[in-house]
This record gives structure tokens, C-alpha cells and sequence, in this order.
């Protein structure tokens, strides 16, 4: 099976740039792309400086999306944002002000991966921090998820006016150059013993934050103190980590082009078709009929793609897109224990979808949600994942009314469970909600669920500026027609 590769060097452009990650991409496409991946073929994607947050989140869901193993090379800075305090990695337009607007945030590389199965994703990282976010960082150590193995460092602030060297990542680049491909915590550590010298030159005394799946985990952090010439960090593996209903109910995965492909900034994929028509191109549609929508630019994730938050944009811009379908996203481990061992009740709704048996697919997450009511109570995240999983079943057999009152149910429950306003979570679900309303063509159904948005999106008034008057336009215009 071919393996992926995704090659990403981001820095900011001007006096905010503490690394220079893009002068590590040469050494690593010099290196066959077999030996890259650990596959006898492999297809190879390079972003070097992408402007867009947008266009990162669009080239690591395509290889997320991929069957075979998936290897990360990432290099570059991260910053906090300063509204939510969540490491960002910094990108070519990306200032201390502008963190939230122009970085990617580094919880989306989680999101992207969590569903992927265990033991075919190695991350590596060379990622260098700013003061405030190094010490951020001393008790918030990165994660890419339970199923992902995270090898490499991030490195404190090189001293004033001085660009720091990918001294890690060049190193794990001239290894592979050799045409062998050693283990990987073996890759790990001997790329380490070269650099060690190095950068005790330039920061003596200043250790590294290290990473190796260790005792804590693929993502945990290995060592927090200097890396040691021909240090061992026990290699425990993947934790226990039943496959994701991913591997056995998702639809064809987004073929890499063959080849090696550089991608600057990255022209939009061809769209896969979607389940239903069922996304305008506009960032909310109106409830009053409409002409057929375009299609989409950005591409449909396979049936089942995770749940996720769009890019924030700075204020004064449109609403956020039209969020993507989340249909079978685990929340967690326990959501899959839920299940008795022998069933895959994942994979038995999305084949009734498929098979245009709505009702049964429904039927199917009702059950399964009653179960877990009665398991974990209300409230719980394994309830909320079914009634998710409800509100995508409504938007597949298209029913954007049903749809939009189950993902107004799902939000109101996640704030009545002490969940914040602007978690991902609660954003995404009134997200979702008010996308499934601009469907909703009964006037009368449109005003009365348009008054419960309303309601909700002055409590959530999302990430961009607009939503909410958006939905009392919307509502004053429906007024006129009664």
C-alpha cells in the first residue's frame, strides 16, 4: 500500500521569524520518497510558506483521508493566540496580533488525525517557540493524538535578532539521505546526538522540550531536559486504541496526486461529490427558497470526516462557510466501548445511508443514543456523539428542519453541561444549526426555528462578526412574508 508523505515548513515573513524553516525543504525532497514514508511507493506533498491557514487544513485533511501510513515532517514556530491561549503554528503573514487570523492552530493537526488507525502516523517536528509560548509550553506539552506517534522538539527563542537553524529536522533529513531508514525512535535519537553539539553552541544551558512515544504515550513528551549525546527513550508503542469506525465505514479517501508535488500556496482540490446537495456557497443561505446553490470550492471530506472548526478570520468579514458533515466522529475511547465488541454500529448506519434507508440509519443512532442515556446519562459525551450523529443522518435524507433542531438541542445541552461559549465544540454545533437552517424552506418552520437561533447566537455569537445579524435579517424579511 503506498504510504504519504506531507512535507510543511512555515515561518513568519520579517523580524517575527525565529527559525528558518523553509531551508530545511531542500535537504528533505532530496530524499527518495519511498525512504520518506517506509513504503515501497509514496506520494509526496510540500508546503513551503503557505499564506493561509485554510490551505494547510486542506492538504492535511487529504492525507489524513489516505488508507496507508502517513509520516509528518513539520518545521517552524508556534505562538499562543492571545483571545484563547492555544499554540498556533505561525505562518508567513502571521504577527503577535494577528496570531488567531493567520496561524494554524496546532489542535486541528489532533483533529485531523484522531480517526486515523493506530500505528500507521509518525509526526516529526523541529518547532521553535516565542518566550511567552515556551513557557506555555513547560506544562501544556503538544499533542497529535492517542493513535499518532510524535517524535522531534520544540525549542526555546534563539537569542535576540537571531534566526534560529532546523538543526533537528536537517539532521533526520541527512540520515534518510543515505537511502536507509532506520526505526524510528532509532531515527529520532541518533538525529538528536547530531544536534545536540550544535545547538549547545548557540544556546548553552537552554534545553529542549523533547518528544518520542515514551511512558506517557505517542505525544507525550520524552524529556524535558537537554538531549544527551546517545540518550535511549523507551519505546512503549501505541496506547490501547480500539480502530476508529473510520476504518470500516469510510468512503473512498482523497487520492494524493502521484508523484512529488510543491505546493506555495495550494490551488483548491476538485470537489468529491457530496452525500446530498446540501451546502450553499454562500456563508448562510437564506430560509426563503432559493436557486440551486453552486457547489462547494473547498473539497467533501469522505462520509464521516471528523468534526471541525473553520479558520477564524479578522472582524468585519463574512460568517463562517458552511461547516462540513461530522457524521461518526468519536469523541472518545469510551464512545467506542459503548458498543458490545461485536458490532460496528458505525459501519451498519453509514451502509443504510448509503442504501438510501434513512429511516433505518436513524433508528439505528436513536437506539444507540437511548443506550448511552441510559449508560452515562444525560449530558454525556456519548449521548451528545449520537445526537450528533442524528442531526448528519436528518442532513444526508434531507431534512434540514430536523437537522437544525437536533443541533440546536446539541449545543443548548453542551452549555447546560458548564461548557464555554466559544469552545470548538459549542461554535461548531450553532455553526451547523444555523447552516440547516438557511435550508429550511416552510417560512413558518424557518421563523420558528430561526427564534431559537437567534436566542442561541447571543449566547454564541461564533468566530467571525455577522452571524447574528445575519439571522435577524433573515427573521425580519420572514416576518414580512407572513
Amino acid at each position: 500500500m503506498p504510504g504519504t508523505v506531507l512535507l510543511l515548513a512555515a515561518s513568519p515573513v520579517g523580524k517575527g521569524c525565529l527559525v528558518d524553516a523553509a531551508s530545511v525543504l531542500p535537504v528533505l525532497a532530496a530524499v527518495a520518497p519511498s525512504v520518506l514514508s517506509g513504503t515501497e511507493t509514496a506520494n509526496v506533498v510540500e508546503l513551503a510558506d503557505p499564506l493561509e491557514p485554510q490551505a494547510v487544513l486542506t492538504r492535511l485533511r487529504a492525507a489524513a483521508t489516505s488508507p496507508g501510513p502517513l509520516t509528518m515532517f513539520v518545521t517552524g514556530q508556534l505562538q499562543l493566540d492571545r483571545r484563547q491561549r492555544l499554540p498556533h503554528l505561525a505562518l508567513a503573514r502571521t504577527t503577535p496580533a494577528t496570531v488567531r487570523y493567520t496561524a494554524f492552530p496546532w489542535h486541528w493537526v489532533a483533529e485531523e488525525l484522531r480517526l486515523r488507525p493506530p500505528g500507521l502516523t509518525s509526526v516529526f517536528v523541529d518547532l521553535h517557540a516565542d518566550a511567552d509560548t515556551w513557557t506555555h509550553l513547560a506544562g501544556r506539552p503538544l499533542a497529535v493524538g492517542p493513535a499518532t506517534a510524535l517524535y522531534g522538539r520544540v525549542a526555546p527563542p534563539p537569542p535576540r535578532r537571531t534566526v534560529a537553524q532546523p538543526t533537528y529536522m536537517r539532521a533526520v533529513a541527512t540520515i534518510l539521505r543515505s537511502g536507509h531508514r532506520p526505526p524510528l525512535l532509532q531515527l529520532h535519537q541518533q538525529a538528536l546526538t547530531r544536534t545536540t553539539g550544535e545547538d549547545a553552541a548557540a544556546r548553552p544551558g537552554t534545553p529542549d522540550l523533547l518528544f518520542a512515544p515514551g511512558q506517557g504515550g505517542p505525544g507525550a513528551p520524552a524529556s524535558a531536559a537537554a538531549p544527551v549525546a546517545g540518550a535511549v527513550v523507551a519505546e512503549t508503542g501505541a496506547p490501547p486504541f480500539p480502530p476508529g469506525p473510520g476504518q470500516s465505514w469510510a468512503g473512498q479517501p482523497w487520492p494524493p496526486a502521484p508523484g512529488f508535488t510543491t505546493v506555495t500556496s495550494p490551488p483548491p482540490l476538485p470537489q468529491a461529490p457530496p452525500p446530498a446537495p446540501f451546502a450553499p456557497p454562500a456563508p448562510f443561505a437564506s430560509p426563503a427558497p432559493q436557486a440551486p446553490p453552486a457547489p462547494l470550492t473547498p473539497p467533501e471530506p469522505p462520509l464521516g470526516a471528523p468534526s471541525r472548526v473553520e479558520p477564524s478570520t479578522p472582524p468585519g468579514s463574512q460568517p463562517p462557510a458552511p461547516p462540513q458533515p461530522m457524521l461518526m466522529a468519536i469523541p472518545n475511547q469510551a464512545t467506542q466501548q459503548e458498543s458490545s465488541p461485536s458490532s460496528d454500529p458505525h459501519g451498519e448506519i453509514t451502509a443504510a445511508v448509503r442504501a438510501g434507508r434513512h429511516g433505518e440509519a436513524a433508528g439505528l443512532a436513536g437506539r444507540r443514543e437511548e443506550e448511552a442515556l441510559r449508560a452515562y446519562g444525560p449530558g454525556s459525551e456519548q449521548v451528545l456523539h449520537w445526537m450528533e450523529v442524528r442531526a448528519d443522518l436528518a442532513m444526508f435524507a434531507g431534512d434540514p428542519e430536523r437537522s437544525c433542531r437536533t443541533w440546536l438541542a446539541v449545543a443548548v445541552a453542551r452549555l447546560d453541561a458548564g461548557q464555554a461559549a466559544d469552545t470548538p465544540e459549542v461554535e461548531s454545533a450553532v455553526d451547523r444549526a444555523h447552516h440547516q437552517w438557511g435550508r429550511v424552506d416552510d417560512p413558518a418552520r424557518a421563523r420558528e426555528l430561526g427564534s431559537e437561533l437567534a436566542r442561541l447566537r447571543l449566547r454564541v455569537p461564533g468566530r467571525r462578526e455577522g452571524a447574528l445579524d445575519h439571522v435577524q435579517e433573515q427573521l425580519r424579511q420572514l416576518q414580512t412574508q407572513a
